[in-house]
């Protein structure tokens, strides 16, 4: 729980089936922090939005004793950095292992969620391609939590507990699992990916996680619509 003092000092502008706010949400459950959600409907950006992120207008918005954080990952970065006296520690204490957590959340959101967003718009052959391009990007995944010495034979990337990886990667599970049972694709294959399927299981059923992961079913009903209305998708942010 958060002390007096962080009551009502944080404010989180986002949506709840949003992957980026997800995240956010996640970094704030396992610190303990108290705050209010504000739900954004985006079909007008409120006043707030528009204020608080005048560059890009999008969510998710983190507001801290008054000053807006954006971008999910450097929301949760800045989780880190504000809360640091507060367990757990989201980011490796070694130089090293902590270059290789932000290489490995850069992956997620430079080289797979590009592939995701071609998922969620794509129809035939496109769509099949960025099928294939997502496979690929979580094989390389999956070695890396079978080889590297940061995360093999370890519960999470962040080791014993959840980290900035599982955050990147783990905001997103419900948006994947969604776009699984909207488009009939298979991303993740547990015969393929065996450690890549077992994280993402016991990610999902984690503290932190569980309590604001989005309802699988809702989050495929919402890619089906906004892929009906070739509306497009959120941009990793």
């Amino acid at each position: 729980m958060a002390t007096e003092g962080e009551k009502g000092q944080v404010k989180l502008l986002g949506a709840t089936l949003s992957p980026f706010v997800v995240r956010v949400r996640i970094a704030l459950a396992l610190k303990g922090i108290d705050y209010e959600f504000i739900q954004e409907s985006m079909h007008p950006k409120s006043e707030l939005l528009v204020k608080s992120n005048p560059v890009h207008k999008k969510i998710p918005v983190l507001i801290h004793n008054g000053k807006p954080v954006c971008e999910s990952m450097i929301i949760v970065q800045y989780i880190e950095e504000a809360w640091g006296n507060k367990a757990p520690n989201l980011m490796p204490e070694d130089p090293y292992d902590r270059a290789i957590a932000r290489f490995w959340a850069a992956f997620v959101d430079d080289k797979l969620f590009p592939c995701l967003r071609g998922v969620f718009t794509g129809q035939g052959e496109q769509l099949q391609k960025a099928v294939e391009d997502s496979v690929t990007n979580f094989l390389l995944i999956e070695e890396a939590l079978r080889t590297n010495h940061c995360f093999a034979g370890k519960a999470y990337f962040g080791g014993d507990q959840i980290g900035l990886i599982d955050i990147a990667l783990g905001g997103l599970s419900a948006f994947i699992k969604g776009l699984e049972k909207a488009t009939d694709s298979v991303l993740i294959d547990p015969e393929k990916m065996p450690l890549l399927s077992a994280w993402m299981d016991r990610f999902f059923k984690s503290d932190g996680a569980k309590e604001v992961m989005p309802d699988v079913a809702k989050q495929a009903e919402f890619i089906s619509t906004r892929r009906a209305s070739m509306i497009s998708p959120p941009t990793a942010n």
